[in-house]
């Protein structure tokens, strides 16, 4: 009972959810110790726990032993929640891991347009996550990791449902063109929808709008009476102290040596 799916649940891609992952790597995740110990009885709300306690995502590792991660994406097809859980889990920025595991979770069970609106904006997310593999461990960043999910055909040692790509699907007027920030950044637009030139326009005009003020500023700071102080100033020849001096030792009596 452990093992089967939901009852309820929907076929995907024509098939059990969880014939989705190989015959091999299933067995193995119902033999691991993390699945008997961890993800017994896990619902679409204790599941979140489980996700915010991962470090690194990946398939199999040493002796063909399932990571976490993996043994989560098999409870999460086991138990199928609902389409609008799964959306909340990929909004959660602040969890990478937990976001991780939904975008392949998404990869594997959604439609094709949906697929593509829904990760196509996580390849704007530049964070770093930690990845397992038969050779250790290794540094991935999760727009590599949803690029993979989006073109690559194995991920996480899982094989990826196929989709057609995305240029027949707007060929077929199923989607829209793909908005490309690098296109925009060439077509010199900001993420304010303004261009570059607009931009270098309204700092011009800021620029010469300074330089007249400060200009008028000028002529008004040089109008002032207390620039024109040479106005008020006599001209009339001053005497000097030195001078003073001279003039009264010049009149005074010289006495001579012969009549003294």
């Amino acid at each position: 009972m452990a093992n089967t799916t939901v009852s309820g649940a929907k076929a995907i891609h024509g098939q059990n959810p969880q014939y989705l992952v190989e015959t091999v790597i299933r067995n193995r995740i119902y033999e691991s110790n993390y699945w008997k110990e961890h993800c017994f009885a896990l619902t679409a709300e204790t599941l979140i726990d489980k996700a915010l306690e991962l470090n690194y995502i990946g398939g199999v590792y040493g002796n063909q032993r399932p990571t976490e991660f993996l043994c989560l994406l098999l409870k999460l097809l086991q138990i199928q929640p609902e389409k609008e859980i799964l959306i909340e889990y990929l909004r959660a920025e602040e969890f990478k891991y937990l976001r991780a595991l939904a975008s392949i979770y998404i990869r594997m069970t959604f439609r094709a347009v949906e697929v593509y609106e829904l990760l196509e904006p996580l390849l704007r997310d530049y964070r770093k996550l930690r990845l397992r593999n038969m050779a250790g461990y290794t540094l991935t960043f999760i727009d590599e990791y949803v690029d993979s999910l989006l073109t690559e055909e194995r991920v996480c040692d899982i094989i990826m449902p196929r989709i057609p790509k995305r240029q027949i699907l707007e060929e077929n007027n199923d989607i829209g063109p793909r908005k490309s920030r690098l296109l925009d950044a060439l077509e010199g637009k900001s993420d304010d929808g303004r261009s570059d030139k607009s931009r270098s326009r309204s700092r011009s005009r800021s620029k010469s709008l300074s330089r007249s003020r400060s200009d008028s500023r000028g002529s008004r700071l040089s109008g002032s009476p207390l620039n024109d102080r040479s106005r008020y100033i006599s001209r009339s020849p001053s005497r000097s102290r030195s001078g003073s001096v001279a003039s009264y030792r010049s009149r005074s009596r010289s006495v001579s040596l012969d009549r003294m």
